[in-house]
């Protein structure tokens, strides 16, 4: 069984070693980064959706801008798992809804 939640942040990022036909990723620019984070749960309700999405917000906070969507789901599933241990955790992060990377862990 898993839960899930979504969140997101304004951050900015580059790519610099963007393809030449998307240059202007080598500079910084603004996304608005949209996250859904599902996490294994044991038992029916251990895990509060308001209070889980807190702390994702928190873990958030902490840090993500200038990464990759890749590097940030790491990043991010770092945190979570230092909390909630040995539990499957799944992380969607997306650049304005439109590109991302999803990743089982």
């Amino acid at each position: 069984m898993m839960i899930w939640i979504t969140t997101g942040f304004e951050g900015f990022h580059y790519y610099k070693e963007a393809p030449d036909e998307v240059a202007f990723l080598k500079n910084d620019h603004r996304h608005i980064f949209h996250i859904k984070v599902w996490i294994q749960e044991k038992e029916v309700r251990e895990i509060e959706f308001i209070l889980f999405k807190r702390f994702v917000e928190d873990c958030i906070k902490d840090g993500l801008s200038y990464m990759s969507c890749e590097e940030m789901c790491d990043t991010l599933y770092q945190r979570i798992r230092q909390r909630y241990s040995d539990r499957e955790i799944w992380i969607d992060i997306s650049e304005d809804g439109e590109n991302g990377v999803f990743k089982q862990y």
